[in-house]
């Protein structure tokens, strides 16, 4: 042990005799725990600004984790950045009961314009016997989004806040997270803290981004649907949009609904097993055709909305020529004037949320919604107005979509693309990361965590075949898509597919204990076990499922994204 940690531990006495929950949850004794004032260089910590709240009897429910009751000591703090005047950045660790701490720390992500997810992943790292923490980016608060602090005052971009998101505040988080837990527990030099990231969607990119950037900050990850590719993601939210308006058809919402369901009807015993989900969504796009669609009936009962839709009424009808035209084409995903492709969509089963229409009393009849995301990013992050959407999407075409994402991978490459696929160091580091991504994803497509597996695998290992290089990415990097998920969660229209609701546990028992997963273990549904990427399950009639190799199958998920000036990782 050091002479440095000697002195260290020798004015905290407090750490060293510490053994309940209550013994540890008090401002005295988390000041004490607090990262040296020089620890990080250009930051200084707010001693003044400590909390501290002790829970017991807390029940975590996620998909994301069994459900667990816990207690634990949720505390906050602040910290300023030297050089920038007036800023604060606020982080929240929750902690484990002394002899509950497994010398584990585990940040977790957020998702949408959010920097973190509240309660929804933090509950994880006390269960598996870690501190758990989460930022609010220095955005003003826990509840504060991005967006909200994308200007300044002065109406002038929010550089830092672009960069803070983009990768700084999680840096932060994670480094400062560590050396509080180390100081916590009393983890002397001699012993391992294991290091862990959770998150789903932007959390998933945020993770990406520690990863890309930071190879020695955590030595797992479990990373699901990473909104990377952010020019080309939020953008594309529109495409369904200016699809409908260019082909001047709005389906009602319980068209595009039944289109779904036939669509599942369809393609549900493709992969061997008639059980309600489409495991095999690549077999789904070569056999299934929209079109059969057509002449079909609907009916449905008024809807109060949800968090995605809006409210409508009730609705009933036959499938149309148009409708079915309308959900092809955005299938097929979204392709320039000249023929180029430009970005994929999502997969034949999940649902057409993008293309949600309006519905107006006054006329009887559907129009344009705009897409929440998608007008967002382009009204205030391309356009630099301070607005939540787009007036209109009038002179919208597909060429407009394609120069967006141009103008978004220009303007925000180095801050949220997240792209970067030389994941070598990551390999020396010995990290493992389990990267997942639901089949009916309805917001990021499936086939965007395909595309860049496969660039990590082609650029580290560009002189073997395709085998050999699968097989030395099974190293350290493991991609599974989950059968008949939805965006970070199970689908209510496929509810026998369930969620891998332990994969944090699963990148633990590879990290620590060199359980290198060949399936990973679900929840919830019919299905018990997910298949290693890119092989994909197929049921026998006796209802044994077999990981196979397809080579027709996997061919639906590689696309050549021609139209752009530049290689799209």
């Amino acid at each position: 042990m050091s002479p440095s940690w000697i002195l260290a531990t020798a004015a905290l006495p407090a750490i060293v005799r510490a053994a309940t929950l209550d013994s540890i949850c008090n401002v005295d004794y988390a000041v004490a725990s607090l990262p040296e004032d020089d620890f990080y260089p250009g930051i200084t910590i707010d001693k003044a600004s400590v909390s501290t709240a002790a829970t017991t009897g807390y029940t975590a429910e996620s998909e994301w984790f069994p459900t667990t009751t816990i207690d634990y000591c949720n505390v906050t703090f602040a910290y300023s950045h030297d050089d920038i005047p007036g800023d604060v950045v606020h982080v929240s660790y929750w902690l484990p009961a002394p002899d509950n701490f497994k010398n584990r720390y585990i940040s977790t992500g957020g998702g949408g314009l959010a920097i973190n997810s509240g309660t929804s992943y933090i509950p994880s790292g006390v269960i598996v016997g870690g501190v758990s923490g989460i930022t609010d980016g220095g955005f003003g608060s826990f509840n504060t989004q991005y967006d909200a602090a994308f200007f300044l005052a002065n109406g002038s971009v929010n550089w830092e806040a672009v960069d803070m998101f983009g990768f700084k505040a999680h840096h932060e988080l994670a480094t400062l997270g560590k050396e509080f837990t180390k100081n916590l527990f009393n983890v002397t030099s001699c012993t391992k803290l294991f290091s862990y990231w959770q998150g789903c969607s932007e959390g998933g990119r945020e993770g990406w981004s520690q990863a890309q950037r930071y190879p020695e900050q955590f030595d797992g990850y479990a990373i699901g649907a990473p909104a990377f590719r952010y020019g080309e993601q939020q953008v594309n939210h529109l495409t369904s949009n200016v699809i409908e308006q260019t082909m001047d058809y709005y389906p009602p919402t319980c068209e595009l609904d039944k289109i779904t369901n036939l669509t599942i009807a369809f393609c549900d015993p493709l992969d061997g097993l008639t059980d309600g989900v489409v495991s095999r969504s690549d077999l789904c796009k070569l056999a299934f055709n929209v079109s059969s669609t057509i002449g079909e009936s609907y009916s449905c009962e008024a809807s109060a909305g949800t968090p995605y839709s809006a409210a409508t009424p009730a609705q009933s009808g036959v499938v149309t020529a148009e409708g079915a035209a309308v959900a092809q084409a955005i299938l097929d995903g979204l392709y320039d004037s000249d023929g180029n492709f430009v970005y994929f969509s999502y997969q034949p089963g999940s649902t057409f949320t993008d293309a949600a229409t309006a519905y107006n009393e006054t006329t009887d009849s559907w129009g344009l919604s705009i897409s929440g995301l998608g007008g967002e990013w382009v009204a205030r992050f391309l356009e630099f107005e301070n607005t939540t959407t787009l007036d209109s999407l009038d002179g919208f075409s597909y060429d407009t979509l394609r120069d967006l994402m141009i103008q978004g991978t220009e303007l925000y490459n180095t801050s949220q693309q997240t792209t970067y696929p030389n994941l070598t160091s990551l390999n020396t580091a010995g990290v493992k990361i389990l990267h997942i991504h639901g089949e009916q994803d309805f917001s990021i497509p499936t086939a965007s965590s395909v595309r860049y597996y496969d660039s990590v695998r082609e650029y580290i290992y560009p002189q073997l075949g395709y085998n050999e290089s699968v097989e030395a990415l099974d190293n350290f990097y493991r991609l599974f898509l989950v059968p008949g998920g939805s965006h970070c969660t199970s689908f209510s229209y496929e509810a026998n597919g369930g969620w891998p609701q332990t994969t944090l546990q699963t990148v633990i028992n590879w990290v620590e204990n060199g359980t290198a997963p060949g399936t990973l273990d679900n929840a919830g549904g019919t299905i018990d076990s997910i298949c290693k990427w890119p092989l994909r399950p197929l049921w026998d009639a006796d209802g044994t499922m077999t990981c196979v190799y397809d080579q027709a199958s996997l061919d639906t998920w590689t696309y050549d994204i021609d139209a752009f000036p530049f290689y799209l990782y």
